[in-house]
């Protein structure tokens, strides 16, 4: 987490840690959430009011010009903006403590009318990978590629790091898939980790069209207020699955707002799209957003031997489990120093182009890509292909576990 804070400083946003009480804390092993300090965000409709709470003057919010790729390389930008949000606005505070006035506005407004600028990152609380930190393998892919006609006419849009071009190259199946280049400088520890998941997509869905898009570039985070109208303009490739493998515990649990008025005033008006995200790797009983949403596809991580993985948040909110652990997909070639036990200071080197990663992050483009495989044969909308997938979970269940997915259930009859 203190990488991922580093990260955000050296880009020029001044990212504060939460604690379970809504105040400010300063310990990474008990924090609750991170988020942007020096600014609230609340929908369109409130600005008026909150501005008015907080004794801020009337000056409209500026409008957001930037383009994306513009937006990247300066999150959280120092100003108000609204429009490409849609629904949603960022109000700077002008020197006022960001909980503080959220506190304030709780109190006058009534809670979640505006909430903290929150980071969603692909790290559990307190620590610095997934669930595990990757290890050299030799490959090939675990799971094995499916049948290569699956996915066949089905676009699958990976929200993360971005993509390592050289590996795309280097390694079959990744053939074909496009994206942003992954920027290593930036990400971190976290290279490779869009690239691999796309691995996985494909090894499920041989034939899908799969891009990575590269919005978890700062040290495998990003602000929700950037997030949110990225996946907006993800939405006008119309793609019909989205894998997110990022997320975020937020202040009192409340749902991520940005990602609530993405779905208010995107994905739910986009016919057939699902999102599909990460259950997250903190062994608890959650909430963490946008999974718990119950707009998206919530996925858990199991061992290889089909029990629920110790890392995995769980609950009722969970949809459908599948394998997380020890999944071997595409890694880049190059040197990683170890920062967990059991192997801290030590460097493994990677030169086959593969490696063995943990986490729900991994989980979730296996379903994701179980999702295109059924959409591209069945003549069902990824959406309601999931739902289907979901019930033969469902039937499929493993006790005390719940409802487990598993490479082949996606399969053509």
């Amino acid at each position: 987490m203190r990488e991922l804070v580093d990260a955000f400083a050296a880009v020029g946003v001044d990212v504060g840690v939460g604690g379970e009480d809504g105040d400010a804390g300063d310990r990474f092993d008990e924090m609750a959430f991170l988020y942007a300090r020096g600014a609230v965000l609340t929908r369109d409709a409130d600005v008026a009011r909150v501005r008015r709470a907080l004794g801020l003057d009337e000056r409209p919010p500026a409008k957001d010009d930037g383009d994306e790729r513009a937006r990247r390389r300066r999150p959280g930008r120092g100003r108000e903006r609204a429009g490409s949000s849609a629904g949603l606005t960022r109000i700077e505070l002008d020197g006022r403590d960001t909980l503080e006035a959220v506190a304030e506005l709780d109190r006058v407004l009534g809670p979640g009318v505006a909430t903290p600028d929150h980071v969603l990152h692909v790290c559990p609380k307190g620590y610095a990978c997934p669930a595990t930190e990757p290890v050299p393998s030799d490959g090939p892919a675990d799971p094995a590629p499916r049948d290569p006609a699956l996915g066949t006419g089905v676009r699958v849009v990976v929200v993360d790091t971005g993509l390592v071009g050289e590996l795309a190259q280097k390694v079959d199946v990744l053939a074909g898939v496009t994206g942003d280049e992954e920027d290593a400088s930036a990400v971190g520890r976290y290279r490779g980790h869009g690239s691999f998941i796309a691995g996985i997509v494909k090894a499920m869905a041989p034939a899908a069209e799969v891009d990575v898009e590269a919005m978890l570039w700062v040290g495998g985070g990003i602000l929700e207020s950037d997030l949110a109208p990225a996946l907006g303009r993800a939405l006008e490739s119309v793609p019909d699955v989205i894998s997110l493998s990022a997320g975020a515990t937020t202040r009192h649990g409340h749902p991520l707002l940005a990602l609530e008025a993405f779905w208010e005033h995107g994905l739910r008006h986009v016919k057939g799209t699902v999102l599909v995200c990460a259950a997250g790797n903190n062994g608890d009983r959650g909430p963490f957003w946008p999974a718990t949403s119950p707009w998206s596809v919530a996925v858990g991580a199991l061992e290889p031997d089909g029990s629920r993985a110790p890392y995995s948040n769980h609950g009722s909110w969970v949809d459908v489990w599948a394998r997380g652990s020890d999944l071997v997909a595409p890694y880049p070639v190059g040197a990683y120093t170890y920062a967990w036990p059991p192997h801290v200071g030590e460097t493994a080197s990677f030169g086959s182009g593969w490696a063995s990663w943990s986490g729900t992050s991994f989980a979730t483009p296996l379903v994701a890509g179980l999702v295109a495989a059924r959409a591209s044969w069945s003549g069902e909308s990824a959406r309601v292909a999931a739902r289907s997938l979901v019930r033969a979970a469902r039937a499929h269940a493993t006790p005390y576990v719940g409802a487990v997915l598993e490479p082949g259930m996606a399969d053509a009859p």
